[in-house]
């Protein structure tokens, strides 16, 4: 069996934000913009792999959500508790500075973990934790 990732979904409260972050800071191309019932999905990926999307969409994409799920989400995309990402990069020291030059939110500075990675932590507009880790030489 050959499976690969295609999609990944990342919720966001703001896309203007949510696009300032990843594709003016993190350099992310745009692929589409759809909007759909009063909700927006958007779809960036890193132009090294075109067959991975991540797409930006509202915290509960069901039109038919009541209000108090709807609200529900929000909350909990406010604590950051709905998505991680975790980005390859190979010079994670440079990655922090350009994220932290450009007012991203520290969550971790890099560090040299005992999994074999060296990584840091910010968190996007919405809240969300992404991760960008390099690769220890073997």
């Amino acid at each position: 069996m050959d499976i690969k990732l295609s999609q990944c979904f990342i919720a966001v409260d703001d896309h203007d934000k949510a696009l300032a972050f990843y594709r003016d800071v993190l350099g992310l191309e745009v692929r589409n913009d759809v909007g759909f019932e009063n909700m927006r999905w958007v779809t960036v990926g890193a132009p090294s792999q075109p067959e991975v999307d991540i797409v930006l969409e509202p915290p509960l994409a069901d039109p038919n959500a009541s209000a108090a799920d709807r609200q529900a989400m929000a909350e909990l995309l406010a604590k950051g508790l709905l998505r991680a990402v975790i980005f390859a990069t190979g010079d994670c020291d440079a990655t922090f500075e350009r994220i932290r030059a450009a007012g991203g939110e520290v969550l971790q500075e890099p560090i040299d973990q005992p999994y074999g990675v060296r990584d840091c932590a910010f968190r996007d507009p919405a809240g969300n934790m992404l991760r960008f880790t390099q690769r220890k030489p073997k």
